[in-house]
């Protein structure tokens, strides 16, 4: 499929999957004419690219991981290796940072309204 075609079918714009693509996140493979051309499993893999950038995953990160997971399920693929694992539990426990920060952002401000609300 070309790239038109696989931006609508992910809802990714074109210009994010050239930078897939400059990344290495992405292979394409080009036409006689020079146009690249995607397999249909291109979706799966937008789709997790998509999915691990809104997890706060580098492109760099992403990257490594992608070799080791399956795009259809995110699973690992027989070529995991502990050290994909290894990466994916830091990651997590970066998010889960972040989520304790934002809670406590939330609670503090849940305090402002509440005290400014109380002057009313």
């Amino acid at each position: 499929m070309r790239i038109g075609e696989l931006a609508r079918r992910t809802g990714v714009s074109v210009r994010s999957l050239r930078y897939y693509e400059q990344q290495g996140l992405l292979p394409a493979d080009r036409t006689a004419g020079g146009h690249r051309d995607y397999p249909d499993r291109a979706v799966d893999r937008v789709i997790r690219i998509q999915e691990l950038f809104a997890a706060g995953l580098s492109s760099r990160k992403i990257a490594l991981m992608l070799p080791c997971m399956r795009d259809a399920d995110g699973g690992p693929s027989e070529i995991a290796t502990p050290r994909l694992v290894d990466d994916l539990t830091a990651e997590r426990a970066r998010i889960d940072r972040l989520i304790t920060d934002l809670v406590r952002s939330r609670e503090v401000l849940d305090e402002v309204i509440e005290a400014a609300s109380d002057r009313r």
